[in-house]
């Protein structure tokens, strides 16, 4: 084998062709009920205003009736048919949970809709002792837990997935792409129906017979994609995969040949994995940003847990603890059902770690502590919920501030610039500031420009004794396109003593007039409390 072919990807094509009805058959299986398996069954979908068969079981097979007949053909052969409705979200949930689960192989799963998926399994397979033993340890599996699973390896994604479809177990060696599909019907491919049957019309009915013709006869007559697509079939380069997940920097993973269940040997297991990363990322000067924990049930079902660190983490004690927050704040606990036969560390985001003088700095002990407490909360509550506020360059008042998370922003915080307040004068903004200004009722007040004597807020009426403004402030019109209007703000006190900020939504005369160019009334609000 020549050093270039040595290089080839090796990809394992997955397919499940009754995944719709044995998803069916796994929802009545966790309620109690079964369907029994030579009881015919289909999945019906709509199609061109007609119901036909989107999934049928072996038994339906049997019958002759097969996908895309329409239901009532399908009854009129087989009157005790059972009859499902199509659920596409379900069906492409219970993919995207099989893409979880295969994640074990590689962590290179890509999407192959409607019920297929691919894995990148190069350089991975002989952990698994080879790709014979990698492809019938997933085939066997996934049928235990239900599911009719027809899979191929080849160094190419459309030859391995035209295998699947027509000769299920099979092992294509780089470089006997052509021959291992040459006697596969063209339908094979997976090309548009007017294509087959253009090919078909043509004498070309085998993969075998297209290969034979030209490349630019077969691009003039039938397109160059599918001619990419032929090629690609035949080992004759191929589309990259895409896979749902990036590749994390760093994967560090413990297989259990007893699966474990209790939260003991859970945590030792974490813990453990935590100093393998952390000896993983030091010898090339990195720390973790972002975690995550996956844990592999024997039934088939994968739990994930992320955390994130505001500045690098290089030492598995705090990862560790970290973890042990996120698993006790969980509200959907951590259910180890019959066991957890893997579980797998990721360092999905990692920096470069600099090193600093820290011993003699009082002021970097305070910040490490800080981002230590803030990762701890996160943890517990989530990143989003611990922020900091960041000033905008904007004089909108609900635009002023930006909450942001603080694991991320911690440092920008610090050196973030707030106006400062004059000495021996009243706050010019209040210090609640309501996320929307909530509407008042005016009776009256001094036109144009003038604030009200009295107003009801939430129902309580309050009687202006002290007034200080307007505070004129026009909105963004370049952002706005004109449909904000400009505001007059007014610092007011109650007779109980109660500050408030209001403002009229509009100008007198000019904007709050209608159609016909009449005054309307003005829209009051309360925009925040000063005490």
């Amino acid at each position: 084998m020549s050093a270039c072919s040595a290089n080839r990807r090796r990809i394992l094509s997955l397919w499940l062709p009754r995944l719709p009805i044995d998803r069916i058959r796994r929802v009545f299986s966790a309620i109690g009920g079964e369907l029994a398996k030579d009881e015919p069954s289909i999945v019906v979908a709509k199609e061109n205003n007609a119901l036909v068969i989107y999934a049928l079981d072996e038994a339906a097979g049997r019958f002759g009736l097969h996908i895309g007949q329409p239901l009532a053909n399908a009854r009129a052969i087989c009157p005790e048919l059972k009859v499902f409705d199509a659920d596409v979200a379900a069906d492409a949930k219970t993919l995207e949970d099989i893409a979880d689960w295969c994640d074990r192989f590689t962590p290179l799963v890509a999407l192959d809709p409607p019920h297929g998926l691919f894995l990148d399994i190069t350089g991975c397979a002989h952990l698994f002792g080879g790709e014979a033993n990698l492809l019938q340890a997933l085939v066997r599996t996934l049928a235990r837990q239900g599911f009719a699973v027809s899979a191929a390896i080849a160094s190419t994604s459309i030859c391995a997935r035209t295998l699947t479809r027509q000769a299920s177990g099979t092992i294509v060696a780089d470089g006997a792409e052509a021959e291992a599909i040459n006697r596969f019907p063209v339908s094979a491919l997976g090309a548009d129906d007017a294509i087959t049957t253009g090919l078909r019309r043509a004498g070309l009915k085998t993969i075998g017979a297209v290969a034979l013709r030209s490349s630019h006869e077969i691009t003039a007559r039938f397109g160059a994609r599918f001619s990419t697509l032929l090629a690609h079939a035949l080992g004759q380069g191929d589309a990259p995969i895409s896979p749902r997940k990036p590749l994390p920097d760093y994967i560090v993973e413990k297989r259990f040949a007893e699966p474990i269940a209790t939260d003991t040997m859970i945590a030792m297991t974490l813990s453990r994995l935590a100093d393998t990363l952390v000896t993983s990322m030091e010898k090339q000067g990195k720390g973790a940003r972002r975690l995550e924990a996956s844990f592999f049930r024997t039934d088939g079902v994968v739990r994930a847990i992320m955390v994130e660190t505001g500045r690098p983490v290089t030492r598995s004690a705090v990862i560790d603890r970290l973890f042990r927050e996120r698993l006790d704040a969980l509200a959907d606990p951590l259910d180890p059902g019959f066991g957890f036969d893997m579980v797998r560390l990721s360092a999905s985001r990692t920096e470069t770690v600099v090193q600093e003088q820290r011993d003699l700095d009082a002021h970097v002990h305070d910040n490490d502590e800080l981002t230590a407490l803030i990762d701890r909360i996160a943890a517990r509550i989530g990143g989003k919920r611990v922020v900091v506020h960041l000033p905008q360059d904007t004089h909108i008042p609900e635009c002023a501030v930006l909450a942001v998370p603080a694991q991320h922003h911690l440092a920008a915080a610090a050196q973030a610039e707030w106006p400062s307040r004059v000495e021996s004068e009243p706050p010019l903004r209040p210090l609640r500031l309501f996320d929307r200004p909530e509407p008042i009722k005016v009776p009256f007040a001094t036109v144009p420009d003038g604030a009200p004597h009295q107003f009801t807020w939430r129902r309580a009426l309050h009687a202006v004794v002290r007034v200080e403004g307007p505070e004129r402030i026009a909105m963004e019109w370049w952002r706005q396109d004109g449909k904000q209007l400009t505001r007059d703000y007014f610092r007011v006190e109650d007779a109980e003593g109660l500050r408030f900020w209001i403002f009229r939504d509009g100008l007198y005369d000019s904007e709050l007039v209608d159609e016909e160019g009449r005054s309307v009334p003005a829209n009051w609000y309360v925009h925040g409390l000063f005490a």
